[in-house]
This record gives C-alpha cells, structure tokens and sequence, in this order.
C-alpha cells in the first residue's frame, strides 16, 4: 500500500480526473512524489468502475483502491446488503475478505466480523478503507483463512465464504474442489468452528453438483440484479438433512421479487398447458436459473404454452415475478403470416424455438426496439408460432 497515494494533492487529482481517458495520464510524466503514472491510472480505473457498483466507495473521500480485477471480483452494493438478510448472531468470519464489501455489510448487522485475506497489501487496503468508512468492529487478518481457522480458539455464527476458480478456462461446469478454498475438503474444519456456512458461488455451478459436493445443503438462493443473475448463495448447516427449499431473489431500484419452492417437489409437480389465452407472462431470469418450471407455473396457477417453452398464460392478470404482456394476437410462423403484420420495429424473444433472434431480425428486415413484443415459441400442439404482445404496466410489476 503506497501511503504517497493519500497525499491531499494525488486525491484531489483522482476526485477530479476518475473519468479521464487512462491512457492520456500514462503518456505524462510522472506528476506527483512517490506515485508512478501507472499506479496513479490504476486508482483512476479501480474508482471508475466502483462509480455504480460500489457508490458508497466512490462517493466517501480518501478511499484507497486495489487493482481493478478486485472490484471485478468482488459483491456490489446491493448483493452484499442482500446477504445480511441471511446471517444473524455476533460473530461472522469472512474466510475469503478480498476488498472486503461483504464484510462492511455483514459488521452492520454482526456484533465482531473478522476478515481474512491472504494477500498481505490487499488485507491492508481493506483495514484502511474499514477505518475510513467507520467500521470498527471488523478485525482483518493476513493469513489463508483456513490456516486461521484451524489454530484459532474462536468460534462463530457464521463463516462466509466465496471461493476463487482455480481453472478460469472451465467455462460451464465445475466443481466446489476446484475451487481455492478447497470447501469440500474442509467441512470437517469449518464445521468444528461453526454450525452455519454461507458460500457464495458463480450462477455457473450446477445444484446437483453443488449438493453432492457440500452434503449438507439447507438453502440454495439465486440472486439476480436487474435481471441479471450474479451469483448463487448456498446456505449450508452442520449435519442437516432434510427437504432444501430454493429461493429466487431478483433486486431492482423499485422493488425486490421474490419465489420460493421445494427442490424435490419440482419433479412431482404436473403442469397444466393451454393455448395462449389473454395474457403471457415470462419468468424473471432467477427462476429460469433455478429450474422452478413447473412449481412457478403451479404456485400462480397458470398454463404453460408448451412443457419446454417456460413461458406461462392465463385469462385473468397476475402479479408475477417477472414480465407481464397483453398478448395481441396469435400468428402461425409462416413467411406471408408475418409479413402481413408489417412489422419493422420490434423487441424479439425466443423460448424453445428453431432459430435465433438474429436470423429473424435479419429474415424479416425487423430493427430493435419499440413497444411491440414478439415471442416466436412452441405451442402445447408442438406448432411454431409467433405471439404478437404489448407489455402490462401492473402496478407492481417490473419496469
């Protein structure tokens, strides 16, 4: 940690120049004492990209930032305020700290919190910026958490934990032992220090996988922002074994929507499937994550179009955890059909359906945007076609 960096002048620079162009400050000369040009364009990168992802870093004044990729890695804001909700008692142990956001929510709701970070000048920003934001009651420890783990006398409420990919080459499947920390090979240790983990991991992991791997599973949470799904939070307790229950999470600046089921009664569940009816509804991408294909359709007693379309009907309007449209009119997917619809603007979706967005754009000359809605699909008679929609403003429906 370069202190040259907190000199009033090189602060006042990053205050007023985080949105420069980086490489116009790398071609100067070196400008200030003690600071290279190159780690003076790092802090303007790394607080560049906390502006919306980590607004109360951005906003709070001598905050010293890492490389860039730890702000990559870590939680925003509104996930790592989400995980509060989860945790609760008076001692937490972040085995795996980095840049340290969830552990700065995590000490607003847990009495002491304790921080590892096995990177020594990362271990010392954190502690830094914790001072400077005000955290007092999170103690940072330079040390490989499980080292820490291992010899310390503490126990605690809960241990947090998000686990590094070893492999970044695995880019669909792969498994917690691949992982730094090693969570499977370790529960016996965790375990003996805590009763209740919480692991953070990538949307990537597959829930069969992740059960198999961490035995004892009471919760899996999928959390998405904006509909956008970021990470899956796997609540894991000392010898339980009973039904574990997914709970989807979407956030957004207006409201949170939330949908929880059964992991084992999603195979039991029938679903019922109709023709398109008045209205069609489409499942926040949390629940698409989660594979509650039926149990969603079953909880708000809808129709589904087609068994592998996940898209849902019904005469009546819905609140529902997602999308909500009024569907206008039904048409077979046949070239003349849809051209008699002179369509030229258009937001395109396709749910089990033979070609892509971008072949129907281009096959039917149709420009994104506006405020007409196709979905090309499959019906419940195994027929293609077209459903021509207009979005429902529902009073709590999402934007």
């Amino acid at each position: 940690m370069n202190k040259y960096i907190l000199n009033t002048g090189v602060q006042e620079f990053i205050i007023n120049n985080w949105n420069t162009d980086i490489m116009s400050v790398l071609l100067k000369k070196q400008q200030f004492t003690g600071v290279t040009q190159k780690a003076l364009s790092e802090q303007l990168e790394a607080k560049k990209k906390c502006k919306d992802k980590l607004p109360t870093w951005f906003k709070t004044a001598q905050i010293y930032y890492p490389n860039k990729l730890n702000i990559e890695q870590t939680s925003s804001e509104t996930t790592a305020q989400y995980k509060t909700t989860i945790v609760a008692g008076n001692t937490l142990l972040d085995l795996t700290g980095g840049f340290g956001v969830d552990s700065y929510f995590f000490s607003q709701k847990i009495k002491a919190v304790y921080h590892c970070e096995l990177n020594e000048n990362l271990s010392e920003i954190a502690q830094y910026n914790f001072d400077i934001l005000g955290r007092k009651n999170i103690t940072c420890i330079a040390e490989n958490g499980l080292e820490f783990l291992a010899k310390t006398e503490l126990d605690f409420d809960w241990i947090f934990i998000d686990p590094s990919r070893r492999n970044d080459a695995k880019e669909k499947v792969f498994f917690l032992s691949d992982c730094l920390p090693n969570v499977p090979e370790n529960l016996a240790l965790l375990f003996s220090k805590s009763k209740s983990l919480l692991i953070k991991t990538s949307p990537l992991l597959d829930f069969t996988i992740g059960i198999n791997e961490l035995k004892f599973v009471k919760e899996i949470q999928v959390v998405a922002l904006q509909n956008d799904v970021k990470e899956l939070l796997w609540i894991v307790e000392k010898n339980y074994d009973k039904e574990i229950k997914v709970k989807t999470i979407n956030l957004s600046k207006s409201k949170t929507e939330t949908f929880e089921f059964a992991l084992n009664n999603e195979k039991k569940v029938v679903s019922s499937l109709s023709e398109p009816l008045t209205y069609l509804y489409e499942p926040n991408s949390a629940i698409l994550k989660s594979g509650a294909f039926k149990s969603v359709g079953n909880h708000f007693k809808l129709n589904k179009l087609h068994e592998h379309s996940h898209l849902y009907t019904s005469n009546d309007l819905l609140d529902f955890p997602g999308r909500i449209f009024k569907i206008d009119a039904v048409i077979p997917f046949n070239k003349k059909e849809i051209q008699k619809q002179k369509i030229v603007k258009a937001n395109i979706t396709t749910r089990n359906f033979p070609e892509s967005v971008a072949y129907i754009r281009k096959k039917y000359k149709i420009k994104d945007g506006g405020h007409t809605y196709l979905f090309f699909t499959t019906d419940s008679r195994d027929k293609l076609v077209l459903l021509k929609c207009s979005k429902v403003q529902f009073a709590t429906s999402p934007s």
